[in-house]
């Protein structure tokens, strides 16, 4: 039997969420919940078949749904993932997971009481490219990690429904949006290491056109550098202030080192320019490791592939346990970046 996913959110993004559950082995797509009227009537456009609601609530109300998809704004993933598990929901929750440890931890509670799966959204993990380092990684090719540099440079980001991505009540920080992901990244190959235990971080920043007041203290320039017990460190630097979309990834440890970028016109662009290059102990040269195309839209269909498998096997594919650390570290670097000093890390539940 094929599972009836509900999706709730239909803006830029959850359009293409939609396209993915639809073409996802094994799932259905049975509805979706809409913010506008706008968005609604694009949904009942693409999808006449289907209910499409205006308000989530009653889309959880429907108990054929067996797990719910959830692309909203930052601010209203705690209020609406919490509702799906209590309406005993499967839920597969975009990043960031919340705005606060303390919703992190809402969160996990509502999800042990409903006995359902929370997934949140860290897709890096299933990239081609990204996960490709993960895998190498683990197979030793450079031995214990050692350091690990991340940059992304690219267009200002786009405003969201309302300007939500400007308001800093609705969107925490810019830290929660992209480097959330390069968080979860290094420390997901600096696994063996343990968790990191402090961080520093640096910005700044330029006003946007008509958002002035809107996004004090989120930095169009940011850096952080965090350290593990034992000496290993990450740098993870984003600007918002460039062009089209530039990532790097280098990793370094006790015996090769990996260097992995990207680029495109855009972040969703379907065709996109990439290479992983890898040097192992006692090679003169790097060697190219050939991969499938990467990019937030090939995640994304692969996402929802293993959604389906993992729902049906009760499993998460990334824990709540482990994006709520994920939520930590953000909310650890906004402040490093605020109080100017560095900032110890504790992960313990309170």
């Amino acid at each position: 039997m094929d599972l009836r996913f509900g999706l709730i959110g239909y803006g830029l993004w959850g359009t293409h969420h939609a396209e993915a559950i639809a073409k996802a082995p094994g799932a259905e797509l049975a509805a979706i919940a809409c913010q506008s009227e706008a968005t609604a009537a694009a949904a009942r456009k693409r999808f006449p078949d289907i209910p499409i609601y205006r308000d989530y609530r009653s889309l959880l109300a429907d108990a054929s749904i067996e797990a719910v998809d959830i692309v909203v704004p930052n601010h209203m993933h705690e209020e609406i993932g919490v509702a799906a598990l209590e309406a005993g929901k499967h839920v597969l929750l975009e990043k960031p997971m919340a705005l606060s440890v303390a919703a992190c931890d809402h969160l996990l509670d509502a999800a042990g009481a409903s006995g359902k799966i929370l997934s949140i959204g860290h897709e890096f993990r299933l990239s081609t490219q990204w996960g490709r380092l993960k895998e190498l990684v683990a197979e030793g090719a450079i031995g214990r990690p050692l350091y690990a540099n991340v940059s992304l440079f690219r267009f200002p980001y786009r405003q969201g429904s309302g300007g939500w991505r400007y308001k800093r009540d609705q969107v925490g920080s810019w830290i929660l949006e992209e480097p959330v992901h390069f968080f979860d990244s290094v420390m997901w190959y600096f696994e063996e290491l343990g968790d990191p235990d402090r961080l520093v971080a640096f910005g700044n920043g330029r006003p946007a056109p008509g958002t002035e007041g809107n996004e004090a203290a989120m930095a169009h320039n940011f850096s952080t550098v965090m350290h593990w017990p034992g000496g290993a460190y990450a740098v993870i630097t984003q600007s918002l202030a460039g062009f089209e979309h530039h990532h790097v990834m280098e990793l370094v440890g006790t015996d090769g080192s990996i260097r992995t970028w990207w680029s495109g016109a855009e972040d969703r662009t379907r065709e996109p320019s990439f290479e992983i290059k890898v040097q192992r102990k006692g090679r003169d040269k790097a060697e190219k490791i050939e991969a499938a195309a990467s990019g937030e839209l090939f995640e994304l269909d692969q996402e929802l592939c293993l959604a389906v498998e993992a729902f049906k096997a009760n499993r998460p594919i990334v824990t709540g346990e482990e994006a709520r650390k994920r939520i930590l570290v953000c909310l650890a670097a906004e402040e490093a970046l605020a109080k100017g000093r560095e900032v110890k890390l504790d992960f313990s539940r309170h």
